[in-house]
């Protein structure tokens, strides 16, 4: 299997889709919302609005 920079940890629904991806790379949490063919994606952010980020080598 190739190599996939983003892994979901967490996804629901099916036509409104709401899905968090983490960059495996910078450990950065992405939240990703479609809803049939648009949609649109941002880094998830914390109380004080900073990025949500995991150490990156628990996804390597």
């Amino acid at each position: 299997m190739a190599y996939q920079r983003f892994i979901t940890i967490y996804q629901e629904g099916f036509f409104r889709q709401r899905t968090i991806l983490v960059d495996r790379e910078t450990g950065v949490h992405y939240f990703h919302s479609s809803v049939g063919p648009s949609g649109g994606m941002t880094p998830l952010l914390d109380d004080q609005g900073k990025p949500v980020i995991s150490k990156a080598v628990l996804y390597k």
